[in-house]
């Protein structure tokens, strides 16, 4: 399975405006791609059923229509922590069913971009964590800092998470948050230099993000060796 889980420094960092523009950035070099939600809280009942606004913009900007369980398999009403929603569903998310929907995107795609729910180590169940699902998954990491006064610690943190788990952290990328952040190049300069992995952008601050201005923001380069399929596939 090739492509990336994208995760971030905190709920409404910018994961899904950045997990767009990754989508968009390797579409526009020819590729298929699918984005996927696993778990999402705050879902909408509709008369399809629940549905999550993050997971639909997911699908549409998806290469091939695919069934909406299929991008987000674990959907809840209520808007809180996903493993308290769950419990109070009664329902246990499993990796296995989680891994499965992924292969199967996986299987009329050449790349999946997963996109995490609220932080790192966010937890799905008693002994299930976001952080988890890379590895379920056979995925590198991307970040997003949301840029923010406590951004660099919160940044160094999950790095430090990230790595401790024996992650592979693919890179990051800065979203701005604040359109009057002071400081804003100092926090960057500083990320850069404490960070060991390539910078993939910084988005700037948008009232209505668009996939295609995202990706003009990206540097998907360093992605190339994570992408491409192995030689002779």
């Amino acid at each position: 399975m090739r492509g990336f889980f994208v995760t971030g420094t905190d709920t409404d960092c910018g994961k899904t405006v950045v997990s767009l523009g990754l989508m968009e950035a390797f579409q526009q070099r020819g590729l298929c791609v699918q984005g996927m939600k696993p778990v999402a809280s705050g879902c909408e009942r509709t008369g399809e059923g629940l549905r999550n606004e993050d997971a639909r913009r997911l699908r549409a900007q998806s290469t091939r229509d695919v069934a909406y369980e299929l991008v987000n398999p674990y959907a809840f009403e209520p808007p809180i922590a996903p493993h308290i929603a769950a419990g109070q569903c009664g329902v246990d998310i499993e990796v296995t069913v989680i891994r499965e929907r992924a292969r199967e995107l996986a299987g009329v795609s050449d790349l999946l971009v997963g996109e995490g729910v609220g932080g790192w180590r966010v937890p799905l169940g008693p002994a299930l964590f976001v952080s988890d699902l890379p590895e379920a998954l056979g995925l590198p990491v991307i970040m997003v800092t949301g840029l923010k006064l406590g951004c660099i610690n919160h940044s160094l943190l999950t790095v430090e998470s990230i790595r401790a788990g024996g992650h592979r952290l693919a890179g990051w990328v800065a979203n701005q948050l604040d359109p009057s952040m002071r400081v804003r190049e100092e926090n960057l300069a500083t990320l850069a230099a404490l960070i060991d992995a390539p910078f993939l952008g910084l988005v700037p601050w948008m009232a209505a993000p668009d996939a295609r201005l995202v990706a003009g923001h990206l540097n998907i380069a360093p992605l190339s060796n994570w992408a491409e399929p192995p030689s002779g596939g």
